[in-house]
């Protein structure tokens, strides 16, 4: 469905210690996406998981590397990505600023369709409500955002997402805004989507616990590389990168007895890593190989780790 190969964006910063800095922001990711498959972009804020969202969909332009999406470079002209934002559609992390708060419900969800040409959407922006839960689908599609709660605004705007029948759903964020309870509904809502349409999704997010529920395959992406990946549950059960481990180590454990004891990684980034693999600079296993920067390598139960240490 999706392949990024090679994908590359790096931004000009401001002056760090009298020189000039670089924020790599995506340096050379790599991933591929199946029919129906929930691939995660799991790591910290900063590390580049939103700039390879908006570097996919062309909403910024990429250094180097391709997007191809179902076989087609979507980067090769404005009719290619055309076709794939017909086909994919993005879900915004904020659903207090993803929808205009001068739209009725009935044209923010309708707005694909209209952009795209697509004839017949009254009864397609009922049926994407329904499929929500946002019932009666009529009264809803009259009022505007401010008379809904956030949970709501949400399955607003997975209706939108889901209204042009999209094959692919980028998803940003898409619980962190929303309270504990209703991050389930939304989380079995685009379950529910992937599972009974076939829609695949792009999910990103930092939430690990979210990632175990949801996800099929996980890549974690440290300053815009991806450090390791693999299947979501032998990744988050049995972590190979350091990076990955520390991650691990810092979800909340209801029992203290059974928590584990957290790598001693600094919690600040220092700023730019001294030469080699970007971890370098926080690293508790560096060893001399570090200087070299690490690819990607196979490792068992079907993961690729960027590591020296073993």
């Amino acid at each position: 469905m999706l392949e990024v190969e090679g994908l590359r964006r790096h931004f000009a910063g401001g002056p760090l210690l009298g020189k000039k800095q670089t924020v790599r922001a995506c340096d050379g990711v790599s991933f591929r996406v199946g029919r129906g498959e929930a691939l995660v972009l799991a790591g910290e804020s900063g590390s580049g998981k939103s700039t390879v969202a908006r570097l996919v969909l062309g909403l910024i332009r990429a250094d180097s590397g391709r997007v191809l999406f179902e076989g087609a470079d979507a980067l090769s002209g404005a009719g290619s990505m055309a076709a794939l934002r017909r086909r994919c559609q993005m879900v915004q992390q904020d659903p207090y600023d993803s929808i205009n708060p001068q739209m009725r419900v009935f044209d923010v969800v309708a707005e694909p369709l209209r952009l795209h040409g697509t004839g017949g959407y009254r009864r397609r922006v009922l049926e994407a409500l329904s499929e929500v839960r946002l019932e009666p689908a009529a009264e809803i599609a009259g009022k505007h955002p401010h008379s809904l709660s956030g949970g709501q605004r949400q399955r607003v705007v997975l209706a939108r997402a889901l209204a042009p029948e999209p094959a692919l759903i980028i998803a940003d964020e898409p619980v962190s805004m929303l309270d504990v309870s209703v991050r389930a509904e939304i989380l079995e809502l685009m379950d529910g989507m992937r599972r009974g349409r076939g829609i695949a999704f792009l999910y990103i997010t930092h939430d690990l616990a979210t990632a175990r529920f949801f996800g099929d395959r996980i890549a974690v992406l440290y300053k815009g590389r991806i450090v390791e990946s693999g299947p979501v549950e032998g990744v988050l059960s049995s972590p190979a990168h350091p990076y990955t481990k520390a991650l691990v180590s810092a979800v909340p454990r209801p029992d203290p007895a059974r928590r584990a004891s957290r790598p001693p990684i600094p919690i600040l980034d220092g700023g730019p890593s001294p030469g080699g693999c970007a971890f370098r600079g926080r690293c508790p296993e560096e060893v001399a190989e570090c200087a070299r920067e690490p690819r990607l390598e196979p490792r068992p139960g079907g993961r690729l780790v960027a590591c020296f240490a073993r």
